[in-house]
C-alpha cells in the first residue's frame, strides 16, 4: 500500500456500530487510519483535536446531530466532510452542503462508491496543500481578483469567505472564460466524480458561490446559467 494514503486518518462520526465497523474494515483494508466516534459531541471533540484528513459524519447522531457538528468543524477547519444520511428528502442533503459539507452518501450505500469518494476527497486536498507553496498568480476579472495558486478571491479588494470547493468550482469556470460546462462535467472535473455524484450538489455550490461572490445572487454577473446546458463564468 502507498505511504501516502497508509498515512491519512478518516474519523467516522456514527452511532450504528454495524454500520460504523464494516466502514471501518473496509478502509482499513485500503490502508487508511480509521478512528470511530459514536456520538455527536464526542465526534465533534475528535475532530478538532486529532485534525483527521476526511471525517465521515452521520447526521442522525446522539446528544449532538451531524449538521451541528459540521457547522461547529466548519468555524475552525476545512477537513472535507461526507455525510452519511438515511434520508431521501433532498431538504437534509442541501442544509448538509449549505453548512460546509463537502458531500452526502445516502444510506444504503456500497462500499465502492463511498472508497472512491473518499479518495477523490483527500486527493483534492493534497493538491491544495502543493498549490498554497506556489508563488502568487493573481487574475483580474474586473472587480474581481483570483489567485489561482492561493486559493484566494477578492472583490473590490475584500477577501472573499469561499470554501476549498465553492473556490475549485470557480477557478475552474474562470481559467475557462464563457466555455459552458454541463452539471456532469462540472462533478467530473471539480468534484473528481464520474457516475457517483449528484447533481443537485453542483447547484448548491453555484448557488453559495452566487451569495458570496454577487452582488445580487438572483441576477448574477460573473457566475451564468445556460439553461438546459449548465454553468459558465462571465467577465462582469
Amino acid at each position: 500500500m502507498e505511504t501516502e494514503i497508509n498515512s491519512k486518518r478518516i474519523l467516522i462520526i456514527e452511532d450504528e456500530t454495524s454500520i460504523s465497523d464494516i466502514i471501518k474494515f473496509n478502509l482499513e483494508k485500503e490502508g487508511y487510519r480509521v478512528d470511530t466516534a459514536y456520538d455527536g459531541q464526542n465526534g465533534l471533540h475528535k475532530a478538532l483535536e486529532e485534525a483527521p484528513d476526511l471525517i465521515l459524519l452521520d447526521v442522525m447522531l446522539p446528544l449532538m446531530d451531524g449538521f451541528e457538528v459540521c457547522k461547529r468543524v466548519r468555524e475552525t477547519s476545512n477537513t472535507p466532510i461526507l455525510m452519511l444520511t438515511a434520508k431521501e428528502e433532498e431538504v437534509d442533503k442541501v442544509l448538509g452542503l449549505e453548512l460546509g459539507a463537502d458531500d452526502y452518501v445516502t444510506k444504503p450505500f456500497g462500499m465502492r462508491e463511498l472508497i472512491a469518494r473518499i479518495k477523490a476527497n483527500i486527493r483534492r486536498t493534497d493538491v491544495l496543500a502543493d498549490k498554497l507553496n506556489a508563488p502568487a498568480d493573481v487574475q483580474a476579472f474586473g472587480n474581481l481578483e483570483i489567485d489561482m495558486n492561493r486559493y484566494e478571491a477578492r472583490k473590490n479588494g475584500t477577501a472573499l469567505d469561499l470554501t476549498l470547493r465553492e473556490f475549485e468550482l470557480l477557478k475552474y469556470l474562470a481559467e475557462r472564460e464563457d466555455r459552458v460546462f454541463s452539471r456532469e462535467q462540472l462533478l467530473e472535473e471539480v468534484w473528481g466524480y464520474e457516475y457517483y455524484g449528484d447533481i443537485r450538489t453542483v447547484d448548491v455550490t453555484v448557488r453559495r458561490l452566487r451569495e458570496k461572490l454577487e452582488d445580487d445572487p438572483s441576477d448574477p454577473q460573473y457566475i451564468m446559467t445556460k439553461r438546459g446546458i449548465g454553468y459558465h463564468f462571465k467577465r462582469a
